[in-house]
């Protein structure tokens, strides 16, 4: 189990590496930030002093190790723009970004898993035909195009709802459904699926023979054996609903990461961008190393294999 554990730690450890790097270098690659920051007309000798200022005369190398030893210091560098430090402008949007990712997990929690296992329960049912079609429809459309159609609907139509901002809690409204809508699908179908599987194994089958109530077969059988793929995909969400919230911000006007993420891109701001990514990066890979862990723990036969190799 130990090794099982170690073995997915150091993955992530990797992962965030390889994701610091490959920002760095694209980043790098994508445009000079003295050019777009101070101007196309900006005098040479200018442009010259901002790039010795900011390091950016110096050997690719030598400004990747350079920026390696500032984040094992815990220095995110500073903002080429605003002149604050990255990390204080990155963590003054968080508040703003968990304000919609946290409840449209827990509706998509609430909502998505529920109706799958719903559905699966009354297989070929009216209700089961209306969930497929209802997933179908909810994480094949694009979050951009359900916010417009829910900020014409909602906010210029009928005018219910404010259709950008964050001056009151029914600013969330519109973002939260638009963020929502496609993980319910997506944990309606996993839901589904996994349920159908897990109910016609053979030991469903023998539980039943036994005597227990259908109540004790759903809950004490057939649901913890099919929790383990929906904690998987569960994780793989929290990832792109971080990802969800640079387009969903920007629809809507929201001020968190990732409306800071667009500015900062525009910008070329490599130090904000940077510390972004990084943090981007670490919420999803701790996200699916936490899944990992509770996947390890649902199913012995997965520390059974890492310990075997």
């Amino acid at each position: 189990m130990l090794n099982y554990f170690v073995t997915r730690l150091f993955r992530a450890v990797l992962t965030i590496l390889l994701v610091m790097t490959f920002a760095f270098v694209v980043l790098r690659l994508s445009g000079d930030p003295a050019s777009i920051l101070l101007g196309p007309d900006a005098p040479t000798d200018s442009i010259a002093a901002f790039r010795a200022r900011w390091g950016l005369d110096d050997p690719l190398w030598k400004q990747y190790l350079a920026y390696l030893k500032s984040i094992a210091q815990l220095d995110f560098g500073v903002s080429m723009r605003d002149r604050s430090p990255a990390i204080d402008l990155v963590l003054e949007r968080v508040p703003a970004t968990l304000a919609l990712t946290v409840p449209t997990l827990l509706i998509q929690l609430g909502v998505g898993i529920p109706a799958g296992v719903y559905a699966a329960l009354h297989r070929e049912s009216v209700a089961d035909r209306g969930v497929i079609m209802l997933s179908i429809f909810g994480f094949t459309i694009p979050s951009f195009v359900m916010g417009l159609v829910l900020v014409l609907v909602f906010a210029v139509t009928l005018g219910w709802l404010p259709s950008g901002g964050q001056d009151s809690w029914q600013h969330a409204i519109l973002p939260i459904a638009t963020m929502s809508v496609g993980g319910i699908g997506i944990l309606a179908r996993f839901s589904r699926s996994a349920m159908i599987e897990v109910m016609g194994q053979p030991y469903i089958r023998t539980a039943m023979a036994k005597g227990l109530s259908w109540r004790d077969v759903v809950w004490k059988h057939a649901l913890p054996n099919a929790s383990v793929p929906i904690v998987t995909i569960v994780g793989f969400m929290v990832g792109s609903l971080i990802a969800g919230a640079v387009v969903v911000e920007s629809i809507f006007s929201w001020p968190g990461i990732g409306r800071l993420l667009i500015v900062s891109v525009s910008n070329r701001d490599l130090a904000v961008v940077q510390c972004l990514l990084l943090v981007i990066a670490s919420t999803m890979v701790i996200a699916n190393l936490c899944v990992d862990f509770a996947y390890g723990l649902l199913d012995p036969r997965l520390r059974a294999n890492a310990a075997a190799h």
